[in-house]
């Protein structure tokens, strides 16, 4: 059978990644996030790195939070991938509304392409094989199945939802089989039970299917949502290269894993076993045991160092981190938090960041380090009456032409040349040169040069919190004032 229907990747970047916490918040989560020195690429950019040699394929769709858009748009320009669309999100709904909307705007293109969904947070060893399974199971596609992927399981995994075949799985036998019924995260003793039964295979959260076949059946099982999503894509707003979704009827879709939704009650559903090493890294566990060790079972990462130590996970990431005759542990270093915990409890690390949540302390969702779609800030150290942030501008980029109301700034160019604008008055900064931002000057700083621009930014006044911005011209189609 010939495959007819285009190929079109739909790349789901909504997840807050909190058992990978202290490193992945909500303000810039796992997907995002490079775990290791080797590779300097995100879990975003590998996942869609590694399906570029499929045959025809199209420009992806990406559905990400609106909070995340420009962190997105700046790591797949990266990598020279030109998205068809860009959907945001402007609430965290769960993948039903966000597949929906994705098919919905795929159909829009005016043809009826096979959809390749994907999480953006996976890790997929054998990619040859992943390609290939990809195009076999296309041609289910093809016949009007919603294929999705299972995974033989190799332990009694509590991380993973589970699925039941109506056959048992041979490797000498690659087809897709119905599936009998979904099993959501198992306790271990019926993880223990359902791994005797070759017919189980563990859900990757992979799906093909024709787009007017997934929102014909959502319409059949699940209206509400459809219906919605359609409001929310037809009352979108084209906002630079991103299309922001409705968020009045887009704030009414059910919260629903599209396996709730659609895959519980449709009968067009068929698993295809995938025979790779896959991971989705839920956990600091999961991402030891899928990373590199030294002879003793360690993972060493950024500036660390272990003496007399035996299967443990250091990470560094701002100062050196020692670990001297520790076993089994977690440790994770940032500039503001240090996890510390044995590799078996470290599933626990979501609890945690829900009692942070509960504590209202920022830690649980703020990075120090905050991105903006022309750099990034570092707080260094704050008080109640002011603050120091390290500044870095990309080349090329601009801050918002802005004031404060409440605060005053004093730049110092540390690195690169500065293009500052106060009050209509226009001057050039280099290394170790300085100016002064009084409370209530219009100012705009820039950097026009192919070198990042680093500059120290000294705050004080009475309030400095991070909404006392007016703004009056920003090219990133923030809002001005």
């Amino acid at each position: 059978m010939k495959i007819e229907n285009k190929l079109i990747p739909v790349v789901l970047c909504g997840g807050s990644g909190s058992r990978l916490w202290p490193l992945s918040r909500r303000s810039y989560p796992k997907q995002y996030l490079s775990l290791n020195d080797e590779n300097s690429l995100s879990f975003l950019q590998i996942t869609l790195q590694r399906i570029n040699n499929l045959k025809d394929i199209q420009p992806p769709i990406i559905v990400c939070n609106e909070e995340h858009r420009f962190i997105t748009a700046e790591q797949i320009r990266k990598i020279n991938i030109k998205p068809s669309s860009i959907l945001l999100e402007p609430f965290s709904k769960n993948t039903a509304p966000a597949i929906t909307c994705a098919a919905l705007q795929s159909l829009s293109y005016g043809e009826d392409p096979i959809l390749l969904i994907l999480p953006s947070d996976h890790k997929i060893k054998n990619i040859e094989v992943f390609l290939e399974s990809i195009i076999k199971a296309q041609l289910s596609a093809e016949e009007g199945n919603i294929v999705t992927f299972g995974i033989e399981p190799n332990k009694p995994a509590t991380g993973y939802g589970y699925i039941k075949a109506d056959k048992e799985f041979r490797e000498d036998i690659i087809n897709p089989f119905k599936i009998k019924k979904f099993i959501e995260k198992p306790n271990l003793k019926l993880a223990e039970e359902l791994i005797k039964d070759k017919s189980y295979s563990w859900n990757s959260g992979i799906f093909i299917a024709k787009a007017s076949v997934l929102i014909g059946e959502m319409e059949k099982f699940s209206p509400e949502i459809t219906n919605l999503c359609k409001q929310a894509i037809k009352d979108n707003i084209n906002d630079l290269d991103f299309k922001r979704l409705d968020k009045y009827y887009f704030n009414k879709c059910p919260n629903l894993s599209i396996d709730k939704a659609l895959m519980e009650k449709t009968s067009s559903g068929v698993v295809f076993p995938l025979h790779v090493e896959w991971s989705d890294i839920g956990g600091w566990q999961s991402f030891w045991e899928n990373s590199s060790k030294d002879l003793n079972g360690n993972v060493l990462i950024g500036d660390a160092i272990e003496m007399s130590s035996k299967n443990c996970l250091i990470k560094s990431n701002s100062r050196l981190t020692v670990g001297i005759g520790i076993e089994d542990l977690v440790v994770i270093e940032t500039n503001d938090a240090v996890l510390v915990s044995k590799k078996g409890e470290s599933e626990k690390v979501k609890s945690i960041v829900e009692q942070l949540r509960c504590s209202k302390r920022r830690e649980s969702d703020e990075n120090v380090q905050v991105f903006r779609p022309w750099g990034n800030y570092i707080s260094v150290d704050y008080s109640s009456r002011w603050k120091i942030k390290k500044i870095e501008v990309n080349p090329g980029a601009s801050l918002s032409l802005q004031l404060h109301k409440m605060r005053a700034e004093h730049w110092v160019v540390v690195e690169g040349n500065a293009k500052i604008e106060i009050n209509e008055k226009e001057f050039f900064l280099k290394a170790n040169q300085s100016c002064f931002v009084p409370i209530g000057a219009k100012h705009r700083l820039s950097n026009p040069y192919k070198e990042k621009l680093v500059i120290i930014e000294v705050q004080s006044g009475d309030y400095l919190g991070e909404d006392d911005i007016f703004r009056f011209e920003d090219r990133y189609g923030r809002k001005t004032n």
